[in-house]
């Protein structure tokens, strides 16, 4: 078992915003089973399109993932000792251009594991392929990807009834309407996907995709409706994408009769992941991320 998974996960945090090199993923598997639905064009090969002059976050790089056409699933098992069954898909985001494949991906995985829950990174196809549904892809991604992992969840050790989604800007957006669809955006491709692909529970940081610019209502591209999975929500008010995504996603799951923990910060910006900023109380997030999983009864190991 690595160091860095016996970190407890203060410690684990502190390690890798300090640069520690992140285990490798215990598995990794392709989304589907052959070509992604609607896949009509070759991209380039898949690549790292960060540059010298990119912004820095916490001092430090970040992997800016391009031209991804096969999604994968990076699978990251806790410490057996520490392990609770539950499991979280982890959308990194990228404005559905590129994925921030570590800095709310890999690293999020760890910050899991050090809480024994399982982080299952997806890597989901970017850029957008379709122009007026930038989210489209992404979200047929994100369904398949809930459904194939509650399909295994016997096989891999897993609680199939604690099985959750977090994301991350657009990849918050993902999150979200994976967890409020009705329908699944596409046709069935084996017998996982007659397995739910809706979350038990869901974890929106900084998320978009809910409300246009200068406007102050909810687009309605994905309707609140009840039966959707209790979820976290975390967004500073100087945030270039408008806080109203989350303060009124919240309102409306509230009225919907559904369950919604808002925490918004007076000052954070926007894609600072989970690295921790001590200048910035928004970056404590994961630790009321955490409170809420364990009072959720999410961290709650078997037979305790």
């Amino acid at each position: 078992m690595s160091r860095a998974r016996r970190l407890a996960p203060a410690l684990l945090l502190a390690a890798f915003s300090a640069g520690a090199t992140p285990p490798a993923p215990d598995r990794t598997l392709d989304v589907w089973p052959g070509p992604p639905p609607g896949e009509t064009r070759a991209l380039p090969p898949e690549s790292d399109q960060t540059r010298p002059t990119d912004k820095l976050v916490a001092g430090r790089s970040l992997i800016r993932l391009g031209n991804v056409s096969t999604p994968q699933l990076a699978v990251f098992r806790p410490d057996p000792r520490l392990d609770t069954g539950t499991a979280v898909v982890i959308c990194p985001g990228g404005g559905f251009n590129i994925l921030a494949y570590d800095l709310e991906g890999t690293e999020v995985a760890a910050w899991l594991n050090g809480l024994g829950v399982t982080g299952i990174v997806l890597k989901y196809r970017v850029p957008a392929r379709d122009p007026g549904r930038r989210w489209l892809a992404a979200v047929q991604d994100a369904q398949r990807a809930m459904s194939l992992v509650r399909a295994k969840a016997g096989e891999w050790g897993l609680r199939a009834d604690r099985l959750g989604i977090l994301g991350f800007s657009a990849g918050g957006a993902t999150a979200a309407y994976t967890s409020l669809a009705t329908e699944r955006h596409y046709p069935a491709a084996d017998a996982a996907d007659t397995v739910p692909w809706r979350p038990d529970f869901t974890l929106l940081i900084y998320t978009g995709g809910f409300v246009e610019r200068g406007q102050t209502t909810l687009s309605g591209v994905m309707p609140v409706g009840a039966g959707a999975p209790p979820m976290f929500l975390v967004h500073a008010f100087d945030d270039g994408v408008p806080v109203q995504n989350s303060l009124l996603l919240a309102a409306e799951l509230r009225r919907a009769g559904g369950s919604a923990e808002l925490h918004v910060y007076d000052a954070g910006g926007h894609g600072y992941g989970l690295r921790p900023d001590p200048a910035l109380p928004v970056t404590s997030w994961p630790d009321r991320a955490a409170a809420w999983l364990r009072r959720r009864g999410l961290l709650e190991t078997p037979g305790r």
